[in-house]
């Protein structure tokens, strides 16, 4: 499967698959057939068509799309910031979860950082709450910052929480030229 995905940035006309893409893999009970899923903590949508356009428009970020065989199976967004890049959005379809597509994904997109924007740094947040996500990261050279970052309760936009407790942690990474 590795070898038969293939990269390009996204465009408009990739908004409807993105979107279903996304909230296929964080929300509702089909995010459950991978482990990346939120459904546990987290209801709602995690993306919709108007904010997905809005992001492909911004100048500082890049919505990275893996295909095979000419369908949409991942993504993922690159923000460029004053301290580096910001890695967010990553989504890898439920069915395709754990056959190593993720690990190929991010180091395209800590590529294609270093590439387009000279970044030396990887940032991204994480729900606290997800400990095997972050242990993920972890093996892939990801470090706590330490940081916190209160969930943004009450704003629709990120999901209905089902707990009171969400905090986002930073996780960074150094990356090499």
């Amino acid at each position: 499967m590795t070898q038969e995905i293939t990269f390009r940035l996204a465009s408009e006309t990739d908004v409807p698959a993105l979107v279903a893409l996304v909230n296929s893999c964080y929300r509702g009970e089909g995010s459950k057939q991978g482990w990346t899923t939120e459904a546990d903590l987290l209801g709602g949508q995690r993306m919709d068509a108007p904010t997905m356009s809005e992001l492909l428009c911004r100048s500082n970020t890049l919505i990275l799309v893996g295909e095979v065989q000419g369908t949409l199976v991942t993504c993922c967004e690159l923000q460029r910031g004053v301290n580096g890049a910001y890695f967010g959005m990553f989504s890898v379809r439920p069915d395709l979860q754990g056959a190593g597509l993720g690990k190929v994904v991010l180091a395209q997109a800590e590529q294609m950082a270093v590439r387009e924007w000279g970044s030396r740094l990887m940032r991204m947040k994480v729900l606290k709450q997800r400990p095997e996500l972050i242990a993920w990261y972890e093996r892939r050279g990801y470090t706590n910052t330490g940081k916190t970052e209160p969930f943004p309760y009450g704003d629709e936009a990120f999901g209905l929480p089902k707990r009171d407790d969400l905090t986002f942690v930073e996780l960074t990474r150094e990356l090499p030229l």
